[in-house]
């Protein structure tokens, strides 16, 4: 396999994420460049790894031996920069969510698609054996009709960890709070789980934090394929901590409980019921910097792959789209104080 030229777009909160990824894919990927606003972030990151960095990622884009880009700026940017990258001929692989609005996620699938260039989204829960397992398992029918698929993720986002960046907790950067930044993931995995979402009917509110978008959110979600859902989700419960994001699917035939990327509870008619418990460590419900990086590395190998075979990325645009979708729904109906019908 060609060892591929990355440069990463953004080097603080997560983007050593992704600078760790490609180092851990030293046989496909090469680290060349980085790019930060703050030079003395993007220099440290190029001293340490001795490579090139840069302040305006436009210059970077020019490089001839970039072939992937990362994008882990805020998450208000992502599109923005995303399309740059496409119109420079550059494959891109961006940090979740893909955008803050459908429009702007159209624009970028429409761009590398326009530019015939791979479009890849970190959503790194999918890359999970027990998420693979459980995709499978309901594909293949083993609970029978779908009853009810339900998220709960009650974490914690300090004051200080918003006012880290001016960005943070804003409608215009950041998109949303915790369902648009952290629940975004627990979202992806149980609409994939699930099917598509016919209905929404949600309520939000700033409990906590002084900050524009929301530290609770609540939904009740209606799936096309008859099921509900439940979304239960916050930033703003203490400590945080001993209290992993959880999925429940119920079928017809047995249930299958789902946390912190493991099968806890597996309880399926004719089968032996099988439960485990999980090390309860603190795997970024309190710390958004101690999440595990094998994701990471497991999609950009991925990203490597696409690119060698011409195939689609593990998580397209189109595919993370559907989330942000979901997510945008649910501050409608909050805001309207009714049930909102997807598409929107």
């Amino acid at each position: 396999m060609k060892k591929f030229g990355f440069g990463v777009i953004g080097v603080g909160g997560i983007g050593p994420f992704h600078i760790k990824g490609i180092l851990d894919n030293s046989d496909k990927a090469k680290l060349i460049a980085v790019s930060d606003m703050k030079e003395e972030m993007a220099k440290k990151i190029a001293l340490e790894n001795n490579i090139d960095y840069y302040t305006d990622y436009k210059e970077m884009l020019k490089r001839s031996d970039i072939d992937v880009v990362c994008v882990a700026t805020p998450t208000g940017t992502h599109g923005t920069i995303a399309i740059d990258c496409a119109n420079a001929g550059k494959h891109v692989l961006v940090e979740k969510p893909l955008d803050i609005t459908l429009e702007k996620c159209d624009a970028v699938i429409a761009a590398c698609r326009k530019q015939k260039v791979k479009l890849g989204v970190i959503f790194q829960s999918r890359t999970y054996t027990d998420s693979i397992k459980i995709k499978s398992e309901l594909e293949n029918g083993r609970l029978g009709k779908l009853i009810i698929g339900d998220i709960c993720m009650k974490w914690l986002r300090t004051q200080s960890y918003y006012d880290s960046g001016k960005w943070r907790g804003t409608w215009e950067m950041d998109g949303g709070g915790c369902l648009m930044n952290q629940a975004i993931h627990y979202i992806d995995l149980l609409q994939w789980f699930m099917g598509s979402v016919d209905t929404v009917t949600a309520q939000t509110a700033t409990m906590l934090r002084k900050i524009e978008v929301e530290d609770v959110g609540m939904a009740l979600i209606k799936f096309k394929n008859g099921a509900f859902g439940i979304i239960e989700a916050s930033t703003a419960v203490y400590p945080g901590t001993g209290n992993p994001g959880r999925i429940e699917i119920h079928g017809e035939n047995g249930t299958i409980i789902y946390e912190n990327g493991m099968i806890t509870h597996w309880d399926i008619e004719g089968e032996e019921k099988k439960d485990s418990k999980i090390e309860r460590k603190d795997e970024g419900f309190a710390d958004p910097l101690s999440i595990p990086s094998q994701g990471h590395k497991v999609q950009i190998a991925d990203m490597c792959d696409a690119i060698e075979n011409n195939r689609e990325p593990l998580v397209t645009g189109e595919e993370a789209r559907k989330s942000v979708e979901i997510i945008l729904a649910i501050y409608k109906s909050s805001k309207l104080g009714m049930t909102v019908k997807l598409p929107l």
